[in-house]
């Protein structure tokens, strides 16, 4: 009997989707980092399938968790782009989404950790009330997340609908387009800051734990987090719903917030890497993932649990604060021998670690299948024998051979978001032309993006690293490629 059909056969596993921020293809040592040990994530490794050609559909946060959320390219639908943190909710409300797959498969759902999806049905509301729609209302019996991302304010936790710990006397405001309140800014008060932001990088508005931020804030001090607490609060969090639903079926998305800045690691992790803020990072987020472990073996629930770990898009160095992650680099490679990086369209911008681990119901190994993010949905569905209604979902594939080790076919096709597209086709990969600039910014971010009036056309099994641009050699593989991107793009999905 194969896996899948055991699957159906024995008890429904529980499934945990842990998704790292910002982390790369060369940032763990089980897929070739030596600066830097991970140990719980390469046991996990060592004990599932490690995938080395899965993706993001995009190399930026906001849209590659929208992808994931609906199975549908973030592309398919405007405002899918990174977004503040007082923005409104952009996952449908009234179409599947990945939790919904389980909420009607029986599943007891619940998200932890960051969101940067929107809140809300307009920018202006009220944060010291009901905020809805979110989470919740996407799937999610439970959720307790911070709106946006760490350099962003609002800097509080949200539990289902409301801010955790507000002082009603003190209500938040937040807006992004003019100041509010007379709180210290990193622009006005550079004297209070902590760790000094990257000039011209925009995190110099309101200060929130000795850090600037991204947006204007005022009121809410008793709700605000620490940088320090915030990642063991969710990692806490995270271990209550594992114990809490251990005697039933349960889906949980634990959305770690490191490596991505502000880097403020918690002490017990400080220095320890040798690399920066961002290596300590890295071992707080392996140990993090250690100690989810250690509650499936403490609920005795480990072999039937489905755990996914993956990164939202590629890595960043100076990414808006000087935190030692250029000047500590240390020759350790977060892109791996991959070009590109978070922003990119290059290999490095959305190729991410993707490691799959169910003792129960999956073989163990290492898989080249391409895979994608925005299976999960399709192929959860396929797992859970659960319909996905007709035009929704449709970038969706089944992969479920692939994700337990039963087969070495992955996608035929993907497209691939940066500043510009890239599409992959079996081995080959074209990115379409354009006029944007060649790097983010070599003065502070300095990744390649990709981008080239000319055409592009690599031949990955070859050339992973993407040095050989066979495009003047292949013209007919150029207009074939381009031609079959332009037919996914064109696809009709719905409303």
């Amino acid at each position: 009997m194969t896996a899948t059909a055991q699957a159906v056969k024995n008890k429904t596993p529980n499934v945990i989707l842990i998704m790292a921020d910002d982390l790369g293809y060369g940032d763990l040592s089980c897929y070739g980092a030596t600066k830097l040990r991970t140990p719980y994530l390469d046991q996990l490794a060592a004990g599932g399938i490690r995938f080395t050609n899965a993706h993001s559909t995009s190399s930026t946060c906001t849209p590659s968790r929208y992808a994931l959320m609906t199975g549908q390219y973030p592309w398919r639908r405007s405002g899918t782009g990174i977004l503040p943190g007082d923005a409104a909710l952009i996952v449908p409300t009234d179409r599947i989404t990945l939790p919904k797959v389980f909420k009607n498969a029986g599943y007891h759902t619940g998200i932890v950790g960051k969101w940067h999806l929107g809140l809300g049905t307009q920018v202006e509301k009220n944060w010291n009330g009901t905020i809805s729609p979110g989470p919740n209302e996407t799937g999610f019996d439970y959720s307790f997340i911070f709106p946006a991302t760490a350099d962003r304010v609002p800097t509080v936790f949200v539990e289902n609908h409301r801010v955790i710990g507000l002082d009603t006397t003190d209500p938040i405001l937040v807006d992004y387009a003019k100041k509010v309140g007379d709180e210290p800014t990193g622009l006005e008060h550079p004297e209070l800051l902590k760790m000094q932001a990257t000039p011209g990088h925009g995190h110099n508005q309101t200060i929130v734990n000795g850090i600037g931020r991204i947006g204007y804030m005022k009121g809410g001090k008793m709700a605000r987090w620490t940088d320090e607490e915030m990642p063991l609060t969710f990692l806490e969090e995270s271990r209550r719903f594992i114990r809490d639903h251990r005697s039933k079926p349960f889906f949980l998305v634990y959305n770690l917030t490191e490596p991505h800045v502000p880097r403020v690691p918690s002490t017990m992790f400080k220095g320890k890497s040798g690399l920066g803020y961002r290596g300590d990072a890295i071992l707080q987020l392996d140990w993090s993932v250690g100690q989810i472990l250690h509650a499936l073996d403490a609920a005795g629930i480990r072999e039937n649990t489905i755990i996914v770990f993956t990164s939202d898009n590629g890595p960043v160095l100076d990414d808006g604060y000087m935190d030692g992650a250029v000047s500590q680099l240390n020759g350790h490679t977060p892109w791996g021998a991959l070009r590109g990086g978070k922003y990119s369209v290059l290999e490095a911008g959305t190729r991410v670690p993707f490691i799959v681990t169910w003792p129960a119901g999956a073989k163990k190994g290492v898989s080249d299948a391409l895979i994608c993010q925005v299976d999960l949905l399709a192929s959860f569905s396929a797992l859970l024998r659960q319909r996905v209604p007709a035009g929704e979902a449709a970038d969706s594939e089944s992969l479920l051979p692939a994700l337990l080790g039963e087969s070495s076919k992955g996608r035929n096709e993907l497209v691939e978001q940066g500043s510009t597209y890239g599409f992959l086709q079996g081995d080959w990969k074209y990115i379409v032309p354009n006029n944007g600039p060649a790097n983010t910014d070599p003065e502070r971010t300095n990744i390649e993006t990709g981008n080239s009036p000319l055409p592009q056309l690599y031949h990955l099994k070859k050339d992973p690293c993407e040095k050989d641009n066979l495009a003047s050699q292949y013209p007919g593989k150029v207009k074939e490629m381009a031609e079959a991107l332009e037919k996914i793009k064109n696809r009709q999905q719905g409303k």
